[in-house]
């Protein structure tokens, strides 16, 4: 099997590493990652400067390459000029954080396995939830297993599949549950600050609001508590059921 490895945290990551080692047991990987982070750049694509591109050496060996670039650059670039024959599967991850409910919409991580799903080949984003000690060899041992699974039950090319795993915490994961993503807001904030020469500026975060329910039967529940999430998306964004509903109707120019 020949694999596409992409993630949005860097060639250096620490997810992306441990993922590839573990998903050799697959087969040949190839790696085309940013060279720098690129979290939260949704799926964003380089049009009005060129892609740089260098190889990438771990132990005196050819690694893979470093793409000033978007995740999705990073799938394209591989897709249309790196790989010498297209890839079997393509993989994202392991993303440092859940990208569980809208979040999925933000990350970099799920635009790689879309592009890649975009060249009709199977895709799989791979997240692991924030703790303190993140053990990503050990999220990985966990993911690969279940990215076979998925390959086994695809009956047709192009699927797209989001997997979260929670917190290496003892007894976790519980279980594994395929769940529709979240679409619940949660713990948004903008931290306002002044600098030196008295200008606001505004930083981006998240708070933890106990107080305000998890959406029932979500990802962004399951993995709370303690399950692996895996959940089949799409990248058709057309409202079938409003398109019906307006269907009928007479438009005037």
């Amino acid at each position: 099997m020949r694999i596409l490895l992409t993630n949005d945290d860097g060639i250096y990551a620490p997810g992306l590493e441990a993922l590839h080692d573990e998903l050799l047991r697959l087969g040949s990987v190839d790696v085309v990652a940013p060279s720098v982070e690129q979290s939260g750049v949704s799926h964003s694509i380089t049009y009005l400067e060129p892609l740089l591109a260098h190889e990438v050496f771990r132990h005196g060996r050819l690694f893979g390459r470093a793409v000033r670039g978007s995740p999705a650059d990073c799938v394209k670039l591989a897709m249309l000029q790196i790989c010498n024959t297209p890839p079997d599967l393509v993989v994202s991850g392991i993303n440092a954080g859940a990208n569980t409910g809208i979040n999925v919409l933000y990350s970099g991580t799920v635009a790689g396995a879309i592009e890649g799903a975009f060249f009709g080949i199977t895709s799989i984003a791979v997240s692991l939830a924030a703790g303190d000690q993140p053990d990503y060899p050990a999220a990985a041992r966990l993911a690969v297993p279940l990215i076979e699974q998925v390959l086994a039950g695809e009956s047709r090319s192009g699927g797209l599949w989001n997997m979260n795993l929670p917190e290496m915490r003892p007894g976790w994961p519980v279980g594994v549950k395929t769940l529709p993503m979240g679409l619940a807001r949660y713990g948004e904030a903008m931290e306002r600050r002044i600098d030196p020469r008295g200008r606001p500026y505004f930083w981006t975060t998240t708070i933890v609001d106990t107080s305000h329910p998890l959406e029932p039967g979500s990802d962004v529940e399951g993995v709370a508590e303690g399950y692996v999430t895996l959940t089949p998306l799409h990248f058709d964004l057309t409202d079938r059921r409003r398109l019906q509903e307006v269907a009928s109707r007479e438009w005037r120019l």
